[in-house]
């Protein structure tokens, strides 16, 4: 295999792929230099106003709710004994131990020294603080994560001692993994609770907490086939009979699941809207972009998601991954930005610069970049010969 492995890393060293990758990673480079010697004014449209941008809304909360394919697939395998999914764990813990890690490592965008991130967490704790609770569970959580990928990385080591430790605490670690997951996925939902005058009440809600957690689930379980289908093409050739022959079943049992739960989260979001009797914004042009984001990518992906695993048609089901995916970050904008300070002037509101796209950019390709790094070098989509049944 490393011989194809590298006879395929010849080929692929110019292609339109890494010629966009290398622009990217220079122009975050020329980015970061200027955010970190000239501080956030120098590349941020932030204020007092919006204190959070681009870098919270989507390198933060749709990072976070996409990376949760780790928990719910080891779940399914490990805690649910689905272990036909089996084959799909390790592509989705290293997707998330990636996503959790490269939210750590943009927070460091916000924060302006990066080395201060540990410090309320070691020198001076806000325990009655919900970003105190947030940052402590991500920083458990993607120690977790580290500790669950190890094991390909020990396999690709030839550390068998302390590859088989780790593989014995897997039920463990699972276990925790969920635990945390729950708590910090929904306490970034609460952190919105708390500025009721400045949400629009369409996305307002006492329910936030529930709402974040549910709709992490249809992440989770759509980032897993949307995953999936985008790595399936360029690395056909690293993927085992067990992955190849399991991956048709993942997605119809996927497919499913997300089907079920987005009807579900559909269900308790217009529970939240009776509740809070918001029907009469539902006739403005902010309730206009509520029912574009409840109908199009809630109800809409959970009605393909039934068509397509029903008529057992994965590209339908594919579709239906793309559209929840698109949604989670449509939701998360809406909450964090769109909807956030609605009642500000036009001339006031937020909108980011080039230079937070530019590096929310830079953040996304070094993802991509370690994903398909390691993918190749480590047994990711195949089973290492010398652990053949073991997993």
């Amino acid at each position: 295999m490393s011989v194809e492995t590298t006879a395929v890393a010849k080929k692929s060293l110019f292609t339109p792929f890494n010629l966009i990758a290398t622009v990217i990673l220079i122009a975050g480079l020329v980015v970061t230099v200027m955010r970190f010697t000239g501080g956030l004014g120098t590349v941020t449209n932030l204020d007092q106003n919006n204190p959070w941008g681009l870098w919270i809304g989507f390198d933060l909360l749709c990072g976070v709710a996409l990376a949760a394919g780790g928990y719910t697939t080891s779940a399914a395998c490990y805690l649910f004994g689905l272990k036909r999914y089996h084959a799909g764990v390790r592509p989705a813990i290293l997707t998330a131990f990636l996503g959790y890690a490269l939210v750590v490592f943009a927070l460091g965008y916000d924060v302006g020294r990066p080395w201060r991130l540990p410090y309320p967490i070691f020198v001076q704790q806000g325990t009655t603080s919900l970003l105190f609770e947030v940052g402590l569970c991500v920083m458990i959580y993607l120690s977790v994560l580290f500790v669950e990928f190890t094991p390909a990385l020990f396999e690709w080591l030839g550390m068998k001692k302390i590859r088989n430790i780790v593989v014995k605490a897997t039920l463990a670690l699972t276990i925790l993994g969920v635990i945390l997951s729950t708590l910090h996925q929904s306490s970034l939902g609460a952190l919105y609770t708390i500025v009721p005058s400045k949400l629009h009440p369409l996305w307002y809600s006492q329910y936030l907490p529930v709402f974040f957690f549910v709709s992490s689930i249809c992440a989770g379980l759509s980032m897993v086939i949307f995953e999936g289908t985008l790595s399936h093409k360029p690395m056909h050739h690293l993927m085992d009979k067990e992955y190849l022959d399991n991956h048709d079943g993942l997605i119809l049992g996927f497919g499913k699941a997300a089907s079920l739960v987005l009807f579900g989260y559909f269900a308790i979001k217009v529970i939240g809207l009776a509740y809070d009797n918001n029907w009469h914004y539902l006739a403005t042009g902010y309730g206009a972009w509520f029912l574009v984001e409840m109908l199009g990518f809630v109800a809409l992906p959970s009605f393909l998601y039934a068509v397509g695993v029903r008529d057992k048609n994965l590209t339908v089901i594919r579709w239906a991954a793309g559209l929840t995916v698109l949604g989670i970050i449509v939701n998360r904008f809406n909450i964090s930005m769109v909807a956030f300070n609605y009642q500000l002037p036009a001339a006031q509101r937020y909108f980011p610069s080039w230079g937070e796209i530019t590096i929310s950019l830079f953040v996304v390709t070094i993802g991509v970049l370690a994903f398909r790094f390691i993918s190749t070098k480590m047994p990711i989509f195949y089973e290492h010969p010398d652990y053949k049944g073991e997993h």
